[in-house]
């Protein structure tokens, strides 16, 4: 157990790649505070998995691109958790709709970026107060924001690449208070994001060029949060790690 009694907060943990996060993390021992928004029965069916497993958790509703939500949400790991925040996991973001250049206008860009970007930003300022030497930020990015993404995705990959910017900058920003900052880039990983926003040509296509010949699964990225909050890692930050299954080497 890596993680054992360590205090983390999990952004938009109930669904998907969230979700197997918040499981892989609480198998690891980790005390967890996991946020949520529109995910009602999910969040539910969470609470009962967790506590099936004897975890340590508690699971609070609350929009990461506002400030008040953001607030309670780290307030409730002190108060609840161990009076402080020794890891943070970003899962929150989204691309919301396809929309190219022509289409969008500046009340889309602006939700996408604050959808991805500013969550991110607002978390990681209310939770470094409270975080000791030896604890750990792991941003979501995405294949995107290396490669442009897909048609209809400018807005996100925009969003996708600024994280990846402040998730070197703030590794250089935390690094001699010995807090590290890593991202994750995941490429194609079967959730429901693709089910919504990909066809099914296009993910059979991405999949086959791949060398590894498949899409990715939603507990591969969580094993990969697992050992960038761990000691494991202890000499990583400013890293934006690829899992991609080798479709692109950055």
């Amino acid at each position: 157990m890596k993680l054992k009694n360590k205090v983390i907060v999990v952004t938009g943990g109930v669904r998907d790649i969230g979700r197997e996060v918040s499981k892989k993390l609480a198998a690891e021992g980790a005390k967890l505070a996991i946020n949520y928004f529109g995910s009602e029965d999910q969040a539910a069916s969470l609470r009962t998995e967790l506590a099936a497993a004897d975890a340590q958790a508690i699971i609070l509703k609350g929009d990461m691109t506002a400030q008040a939500d953001v607030d309670k949400l780290i307030g409730s790991a002190i108060d609840q958790l161990g009076g402080r925040v020794d890891g943070l996991v970003n899962v929150v973001g989204g691309l919301v709709q396809r929309q190219t250049i022509d289409e969008m206008d500046e009340a889309f860009f602006d939700k996408v970026m604050k959808l991805n970007l500013n969550s991110t930003f607002l978390t990681v300022k209310a939770a470094v107060p409270h975080m000791q030497e030896g604890s750990s930020i792991v941003n979501f990015a995405s294949q995107a924001g290396r490669d442009g993404g897909g048609p209809g995705a400018s807005a996100y990959a925009t969003s996708k690449g600024a994280v990846m910017t402040f998730t070197r900058a703030m590794s250089k920003e935390l690094g001699p208070q010995g807090i590290r900052v890593n991202s994750l880039c995941p490429g194609m990983i079967s959730t429901s994001f693709h089910d919504i926003f990909t066809k099914d040509n296009v993910r059979s296509n991405v999949a086959n060029g791949t060398p590894l010949k498949r899409e990715g699964k939603p507990g591969e990225v969580a094993d990969s949060v697992s050992y960038l909050l761990s000691d494991e890692a202890s000499f990583l930050t400013g890293v934006n790690l690829d899992i991609n299954g080798g479709l692109l080497f950055s």
